[in-house]
């Protein structure tokens, strides 16, 4: 029996990535700039630009989907977008059913990164699994023996926005002292005047980086007690010049009568961890 082909879909807020599956072999893999001013129109047409020939050439049939921002996992409709204009509310599913014929399944896209580390990466074997993204913005998911936690009405794990610095720089969101207003990529030109790949070769600026993220982390192990924390994202590749001192200061700041586990790792999927991800959801692991 010939295997089923997946187209795969990461909506994120600097790029769009597509991939199609042969099973569990990524076969396909096309990558371009997202243009924010274009909203979702522009990126519908890419979409179907980039994978109508892929969906005539394999018969593709399903799509899994990772949308950056906020996404009503029972409506299957965008909630809206924290960086772009015009998602309100949007059925990306039915559009793209209309567009391309395909059905979809669609969830944000830190969830589905959970689910790609949970079942084909750094994941693998540990649950709960937290999953959690370091990249133009911070977001986390969670995966447990049951499937990913959504929460009452989808919106549970946004670790990026809860407030490790009271009182610290305001964040887009309007509160100050976020996580992500402290520790993602979109702030470290804006703050520091050089991009996090430069400025995280320095270690003593590593020092003062990892404070922050080991407080959000710390109450991500507070609150959830997860088996590990899976971390990916562009920051993530950092490597060793980062992780190395992230678990230093968690073990510092996690309380001594405490004995949770505390397993930091960067993602095994690299940039990928997304598309696999939307494997999964498109195969119904979740």
């Amino acid at each position: 029996m010939p295997a089923t082909h997946t187209l795969a879909v990461d909506i994120g807020g600097t790029k769009l990535t597509l991939g199609v599956f042969r099973g569990e072999q990524l076969i396909e893999r096309v990558s371009t700039p997202t243009d924010r001013s274009g909203g979702p129109q522009w990126m519908l047409n890419e979409i179907v630009r980039i994978a109508s020939p892929w969906v005539r050439q394999y018969s593709i049939e399903r799509c899994g989907i990772g949308f950056g921002g906020p996404v009503n996992s029972r409506t299957q409709q965008v909630i809206c977008s924290t960086h772009v204009e015009g998602w309100l509310n949007f059925d990306l599913v039915a559009a793209l059913k209309a567009r391309l014929g395909v059905s979809s399944v669609m969830d944000r896209d830190t969830m589905v990164g959970a689910l790609g580390e949970g079942f084909y990466g750094a994941g693998r074997g540990a649950r709960p699994l937290f999953y959690m993204t370091i990249s133009t913005g911070i977001g986390g998911g969670l995966l447990t023996d049951s499937g990913l936690y959504h929460g009452y009405d989808s919106f549970a794990c946004e670790i990026g926005h809860h407030a490790v610095v009271p009182d610290g720089p305001e964040c887009l969101c309007g509160a100050r002292g976020c996580l992500e207003r402290l520790c993602a990529g979109i702030w470290f030109e804006r703050d520091y005047g050089q991009p996090a790949s430069i400025k995280l070769r320095d270690p003593e600026f590593v020092k003062q980086y990892v404070r922050p993220l080991a407080r959000g982390l710390k109450n991500c192990i507070m609150f959830l007690n997860p088996a590990r924390i899976v971390i990916g994202g562009g920051i993530s590749k950092a490597g060793d010049a980062l992780f190395t001192p992230l678990r230093e200061e968690m073990s510092r700041q996690i309380p001594a009568w405490s004995r949770a586990t505390v397993d930091v790792v960067p993602a095994a999927l690299a940039d990928d961890s997304i598309l696999w991800g939307a494997l999964a959801l498109a195969n119904g692991r979740y």
